[in-house]
């Protein structure tokens, strides 16, 4: 799979410089990592389970969570243990097929997101792999809800054990969203106890996302969809606290995901919209704009960019129409990858400042290291656009795809 590989052939050469490298689920957690992008999530009650993980991925989506948790009632967790049960039996029924081209080919495994199910208690890692049986091959770990160093050692130690007995490699992807976060008293003792549970177990640990709606349920706020999730500061603080402690680029931290956008459909605007009509007039894509304002999707283009600027990588989403913006605003510009490139040049090594390529900026070879590596691992899998490609055509490419 690779992203945006879902458009023509053509269409990638036409965007990119450098188009995005292919990866599989068995290529290094560093790489799948960077790879999850907008990580689609989708009820495990779904009777057309099966149907959806293809047509999504026919659709550019790379990653999937199929959730037995908040996403059902308690009364039907039984019910969706026994889908996903079917559902994967039918997946790996279609996906018997050899590959004959990567542009055309629908029936392989290769053709399936990344796979993950949320759970609710360890029992069911463990439970279910074992259902499973042999279509385990298709699924590539578990999600881990309301995540601390207590709760965290049973699900973990229930993953290690699913692993041994499946012979398949399965991640952990553990989500914080617990009250002892959020709260300022026992947030710091919190952090430091999710530090060494998942360092511990650093090597079945892929990333870490954020439940932001449980941290405002705390208090009872809801952001409006003319609102970040950076603008309600207690949720601004606790991400803070997150990739302070959690996502450093020291070789202690893990890649952690943007919060999750709620919304996907018109409602009333209280704010004037946050999309500048510039690059879409250069674009030639007024028409798109004001799509993506009627749809309440400028906010979260607004988000993503918060995301990546507060250290966040990737996005939990809950509707597939967030999923080509997350992707479109993941590709590395040209500005970003000429910047990068000459910071990390060898002769380099001993420090220094650069004027940028494009003039505009200084590129400080020791304190802008870490940021350029970043980058660059972004852009082998979400690609490097040509010089005059933007946002705007990524996103209506992706669109059209």
């Amino acid at each position: 799979m690779r992203h945006f590989g879902h458009i023509p052939s053509a269409a990638r050469a036409g965007l990119f410089l450098r188009e995005p490298a292919e990866f599989t689920a068995d290529s290094p957690a560093r790489t799948l990592a960077v790879a999850l992008g907008a990580t689609l999530y989708s009820p495990a009650t779904r009777p057309r389970l099966a149907d959806d993980v293809r047509k999504q991925a026919a659709r550019g989506v790379v990653s999937m969570v199929l959730c037995l948790e908040d996403s059902i009632s308690d009364a039907d967790v039984e019910e969706g243990e026994d889908n996903l049960v079917r559902q994967f039996a039918d997946l790996a029924d279609r996906t018997a097929v050899p590959v004959t081209d990567a542009d055309t080919a629908t029936g392989t495994a290769a053709d399936l997101p990344l796979l993950f199910i949320r759970v609710r208690d360890p029992r069911q890692i463990t439970d279910l792999v074992a259902r499973l049986g042999e279509t385990v091959r298709l699924l590539s770990g578990f999600v881990l809800p309301k995540f601390t160093e207590a709760r965290g050692q049973a699900f973990l130690e229930a993953l290690a054990l699913a692993e041994r007995t499946s012979g398949r490699r399965l991640f952990a992807m553990p989500v914080l969203e617990s009250p002892e976060l959020l709260h300022l008293e026992t947030r710091a003792e919190t952090l430091a106890g999710i530090a060494s549970i998942t360092d511990k177990y650093r090597d079945r640990v892929l990333a870490l996302r954020l439940g932001v709606t449980d941290f405002c349920s705390a208090y009872g706020l809801r952001r409006s969809p003319d609102m970040t999730a950076y603008d309600v500061k207690i949720v601004a603080n606790v991400i803070a606290d997150v990739v302070n402690v959690l996502g450093r680029s020291d070789g202690t931290g893990f890649t952690v995901t943007g919060p999750v956008w709620e919304y996907f459909r018109p409602g009333e605007r209280m704010f004037k919209p946050q999309l500048r009509r510039s690059p879409f007039l250069e674009g030639r894509a007024e028409d798109l704009r004001t799509a993506l304002i009627e749809h309440d999707l400028d906010g979260l283009l607004r988000e993503i960019e918060l995301d990546r600027a507060n250290g966040l990588l990737g996005k939990t989403c809950i509707h597939p129409t967030h999923v080509v913006p997350v992707h479109a605003l993941s590709v590395v510009s040209h500005e970003e990858w000429s910047d990068a490139q000459d910071i990390l040049r060898p002769d380099q090594g001993g420090g220094g400042v650069l004027r940028s390529a494009y003039t505009n900026k200084m590129n400080e070879v020791k304190p802008h290291r870490a940021w350029a590596e970043r980058t660059l691992l972004r852009a082998e899998l979400f690609g490097v656009a040509k010089e005059d490609v933007g946002f705007v055509d990524l996103l209506t490419a992706g669109l059209a795809g």
